[in-house]
């Protein structure tokens, strides 16, 4: 998932980036009020995760302004403050769940793989075209016939089948893979030459492609 954190505390931001970052997710990060409803707007995130006591605007104004525009992006609210009524507000300007600080990060992750089981519908498989993936199994098939990839392969697979038909971006790849720390050597292209090998290589049509200079995409060929 490419996620947005906006949150104005340095120490809690580097904290839940890297947790998430860990996880597997794609993190982009605001530390004011104005700089993540900007990022929020101009970019396309699964889920937002919005501080309240934000500078410049705070969480409240944030989440209004992002679902007056049209942007109906998932959002959690963090905040030091536990009554009602603060909960309440949060719910009424849009937000989807509240978490209240401190909280475990372990939860966070939780929380936000409910709010966006409930956003998109929670889906066990995922398929494009004839290709399946099969999420509580992690099990592949094409046209029913089983396919065998690494953990690296798997992840990559995942990405670009919940974004498809959607270009995904190489850097969003490296970073899903490795974090701020990819290899030296051009290790993502030896993973998706694995994947194109297992995924295109025994059949007549070819599903992912290369997007030059930009990333990749997986779809069927009349759609790339």
């Amino acid at each position: 998932m490419r996620l947005l954190i906006i949150e104005d505390n340095a120490d809690i931001l580097a904290n839940i980036a890297d947790y998430l970052e860990a996880a597997g997710h794609v993190v982009d990060c605001a530390h004011n009020g104005p700089g993540g409803l900007h990022l929020a707007l101009t970019g396309s995130y699964d889920l937002i995760v919005l501080d309240i006591m934000l500078p410049g605007m705070d969480g409240y104004q944030v989440c209004r302004s992002l679902r007056d525009s049209g942007k109906h992006t998932p959002i959690i609210m963090l905040t030091a403050r536990d009554t009602l009524d603060d909960r309440l507000h949060g719910l009424r300007e849009g937000a989807d769940d509240y978490l209240v600080k401190p909280f475990a990060l372990a939860e966070l992750a939780a929380r936000i793989d409910a709010v966006l089981r409930r956003s998109q519908g929670f889906l066990p498989r995922l398929q494009v075209a004839d290709l399946q993936l099969d999420l509580d199994t992690w099990q592949v098939s094409r046209a029913g016939q089983p396919l065998k990839l690494n953990p690296a392969c798997l992840k990559l697979l995942e990405i670009l089948m919940r974004k498809s038909p959607a270009v995904v971006r190489r850097e969003d790849l490296e970073h899903a893979l490795w974090g701020d720390q990819p290899p030296p050597s051009d290790s993502l292209r030896s993973h998706l030459h694995l994947l194109r090998q297992a995924l295109d290589r025994p059949f007549a049509h070819h599903l992912l492609h290369t997007v030059h200079g930009i990333g990749y995409r997986l779809a069927p060929e009349h759609a790339a």
